[in-house]
């Protein structure tokens, strides 16, 4: 530094903005000038050179079939499961096999659901066990290699090409290619891009297991030659050591601070994959569960009533449930349980379990008058629930207080949200009805099998101890058979559906203690 210069900082003036930003950027040109790309880019037109143009044509004649092969392949779930399975040995392959949903679907031909849940849990412990930190980077590092290589193929190559040659053709490398120089100003987007896409592409990277994992992913066909990619790779690195695209970049835009911000690639999908597996598992074991449940529910139905599909309700039917659905509500969740109460109650109850009642507590004489109370007291709750239900349902049509409350806040519920919190209480609270019916009847119609078990051993007593007048009570019957078998038949039926019932009782969900959840409730 001269002495004028020294004169010049002792007064400030060596402090000023753009005199150290001129500086720079005379370092930035000289720093183009000696790189060993310099072939790149002509510093005093500012232009973008025929070789920088073969760079990019060269790289393009390598990646463009992957660009067209790994189309949507980060979005893949296939791929992600391919790279799970490339670094589990054989062993870990079975267990996953045997954790399939059609392996699961197959063991419950031959086990009991239960046996088979418990099972399926072991083998799924042994299977998250088997995912150490060692595997789990291994993963993660060989999924972020192929991510970064999807990646730099979204660069457009084709699209930058074409500014250096307008009659190159999308991926006719027959054709040669007549490169001219480009004004840098011009294409500074696409440097910053190809920066941007390059960074995450390294040499000490597992190009080989990355590579391996994506020729299964594309049925044995390799996505690039795996030479010519680690061709290019040693290539991406030296360019990226002279830094000859930032100093293009800097020179072109005036700017000699300017720097990269690379796309950082650090993808963690191994609690996605086994949560995924867990929630496959766990939805194939249900399915069984509920088509076995579905079975045994039709089996029964159809033994107590002939068919499986009974609906005896006008209102609180499935049917009914299609307005919940599409405004994105649960609706009526017991329609089933609820119908075969009211066909039981209409078809059998009212009438057969009556006129049994009806004798066996009028005219018999019990050796005690209490042992008939639980029968009693159970036959008489049941008929009130009788008209309860038929009072509920009827509560639910068009002008019923619940069926048009429902309608009308179904009405404004796109516009008022506040509608839907009341549309739920009321579903609660209706549901929560229909629920202790259903409860209340199985806990009836035990106590009258029961009763009516300990009548039908009591009959073929000698002498009877409940019941002393049995030969009169059979006498006095008007049915079409023996009292003997029609208690006996009544019993059966009464079993079965008890059974059936048993699907369908629950726990009553817990209300909210607002004024209108009590003023339903109430009404």
């Amino acid at each position: 530094m001269g002495f004028l210069d020294n004169i010049i900082n002792l007064f400030g003036k060596g402090n000023d903005p753009e005199a150290a930003k001129k500086k720079r950027l005379q370092q930035v040109t000289k720093d183009l000038n000696q790189n060993k790309y310099s072939k790149f880019y002509r510093a005093k037109t500012g232009e973008l050179e025929p070789a920088l143009a073969k760079f990019f044509f060269d790289i393009y004649k390598v990646v463009s079939p992957a660009q067209v092969f790994l189309q949507n392949a980060a979005k893949s779930e296939q791929l992600k499961h391919i790279t799970v399975d490339a670094f589990l040995d054989k062993e870990l392959l079975v267990i996953k096999d045997n954790l399939s949903a059609a392996a699961i679907q197959e063991k419950a031909k031959t086990m009991p659901v239960k046996d088979l849940s418990a099972a399926v849990k072991r083998e799924l412990a042994n299977y998250i066990a088997a995912f150490d930190n060692t595997r789990v980077n291994n993963i993660d590092n060989c999924y972020n290699t192929i991510i970064a290589l999807i990646n730099f193929l979204g660069f457009d190559f084709f699209f930058l090409l074409k500014k250096f040659d307008s009659g190159i053709a999308e991926r006719n490398f027959s054709y040669q290619p007549k490169f001219h120089p480009v004004k840098a100003a011009d294409m500074i987007g696409e440097l910053k891009d190809f920066l941007e896409y390059s960074a995450s592409v390294e040499m000490d990277q597992d190009w080989k297991s990355a590579l391996g994992v994506l020729k299964t992913y594309k049925e044995g066909m390799d996505v690039v030659n795996p030479d010519q990619w680690s061709k290019v790779i040693r290539l991406l690195k030296d360019v990226s050591r002279t830094r000859i695209f930032e100093l293009i970049i800097q020179h072109t835009s005036g700017d000699p601070l300017w720097q990269s911000a690379p796309r950082m690639i650090d993808e963690r999908m191994i609690d996605t994959i086994l949560d995924a597996k867990k929630a496959e598992i766990e939805g194939a074991v249900n399915k069984i569960q509920n088509d076995k449940r579905g079975a045994q529910i039709e089996q029964i139905a159809k033994t107590i009533f002939g068919s499986a599909e009974v609906e005896r309700l006008t209102n609180y039917t499935a049917k009914a449930n299609d307005a919940f659905y599409k405004k994105n509500f649960e609706g009526y969740t017991k329609t089933a349980g609820v119908n075969y109460l009211k066909a039981y109650l209409l078809d059998f109850f009212k009438k057969e379990i009556r006129e049994l009642c009806d004798l066996l507590l009028v005219r018999g004489q019990w050796s005690n008058i209490v042992l008939s109370q639980p029968i009693s007291d159970s036959y008489h709750e049941m008929m009130e629930l009788a008209e309860k239900l038929s009072i509920f349902d009827e509560s639910l049509s068009e002008k019923g207080e619940h069926g048009s409350r429902l309608r009308q806040a179904l009405l404004k519920v796109d516009r008022d949200k506040g509608q839907g919190k009341y549309i739920r209480i009321i579903l609660k609270t209706v549901n929560n009805t229909a629920q202790r019916m259903i409860n209340t009847t199985s806990n009836c119609l035990i106590t009258i099998g029961k009763n009516f078990k300990s009548l039908l051993e009591d009959m073929q007593k000698k002498p009877a101890e409940l019941i002393m007048n049995w030969k009169e009570l059979d006498s006095a019957a008007n049915f079409d058979m023996p009292l003997g078998k029609r208690m006996a038949e009544d019993y059966k039926r009464m079993y079965y559906f008890v059974q059936l019932l048993q699907f369908f009782t629950g726990p009553i969900e817990e209300e909210a203690a607002s004024p209108a959840s009590r003023e339903i409730a109430q009404n």
